[in-house]
Parts: C-alpha cells; structure tokens; sequence
C-alpha cells in the first residue's frame, strides 16, 4: 500500500509540474482557403508594430515564429503569400494560501504557526494571425496560453515553447 501512496504522490507532483508548463493552444482557419497555395511569407509590419510587448520579446517571438515557418518549407519573401502577424494579451494571477504550517524552535520553546503565502504568476497569451496577402483576410489563427517566466535565459527558450505548440496545427488538416 505505500509503495502505492508514493506512486500517485510522484505521479501528482509530475502532473502539476507538467501542467504548469505546458502551453494550451487552439486554432481556427477559414476553411474556403487552399493552404496549399502559401509557400512563401513576410512580417504584417502594421500589425506587429501594435502587439503590447517590449521589443525584445517581440523580436524573440519574431525570430522564433520564422524559424518555425523555415521549418515548415516556407521561405521568407518581399512577394508574400502569406503575411504574419501577432497580439498578445497577459494577466497577473494571485496565489493565497493560506494552509501554510510549520514547526518551529527558538528561545526555549516550540510549537506550531499557521500562516499565508501570497504568490504571483503572469499567464500570457500569443496570438499568431496568417493573412492571405493579396485579399489581406485573416486564414488561420493559432493562440498559445501558458504562463510566462521573468528569468532572462529562459525566456528565448519558454517563447520558442509557444510558438512551436501554436503552429504545430498550421497547416490545418482540410477534412475532405
């Protein structure tokens, strides 16, 4: 029975973990479209200049959104098929808890404490919009949300998360 007891612990404490990291995505498309036909893309300037973001970030998502597209067959082009472009939203999420117990030793006695914890994560959510550069109408949408780290070095690596779930739905699979 324990050995059980710490199977579903570990088995919880990896869910958690996991599931605080991992990105939920969707995607949406207009479905009159021929995916077949975009082989090339640019960057929908206007539209990205609008995204609420610093420019760092920007261009981090920037460089993995290219990436992911050179990828993908694409090739970057000043003649596009397809134009990119990107929104972001975030919000600050408070965590109170407020269970927090210990024991604790000083000045010749012990005993119990009972407290809270007040915590703070920023969940942030990326848009990545593809348009039809000759009829400039949006064709397919893909959407990342997860929570977002403030550590410099991981953040290259926690965008390209994003962005990689995001357009592993792009392009769509047409039902026939």
């Amino acid at each position: 029975m324990k050995k059980h007891m710490y199977f579903i612990v570990a088995l919880v404490g990896v869910l958690c973990f996991t599931s605080c990291n991992s990105v939920r995505v969707a995607s949406d498309y207009d479905t009159k479209a021929n995916f077949n036909n975009y082989k090339t893309f640019a960057y929908f300037k206007t539209g990205i200049d609008k995204a609420e973001i610093n420019d760092i970030d920007k261009r981090r998502i920037l460089r993995a959104i290219e990436s992911e597209m050179l990828a993908k067959g694409f090739t970057k082009s000043e003649n596009p098929d397809l134009l990119i472009s990107i929104f972001t939203k975030s919000r600050e999420n408070v965590n109170i808890n407020r269970n927090n117990w210990g024991w604790g030793f000083g000045y010749g006695f012990y005993g119990a404490s009972f407290g809270t914890s007040v915590s703070t994560s920023t969940e942030g959510t990326l848009y990545v919009d593809l348009i039809d550069a000759n009829t400039k109408e949006l064709v397919w949408q893909g959407q990342g949300s997860g929570y977002l780290t403030q550590n410099v070095r991981k953040k290259q690596e926690r965008i390209n998360e994003f962005v990689e779930e995001i357009l592993e739905a792009y392009p769509p699979e047409m039902e026939k």
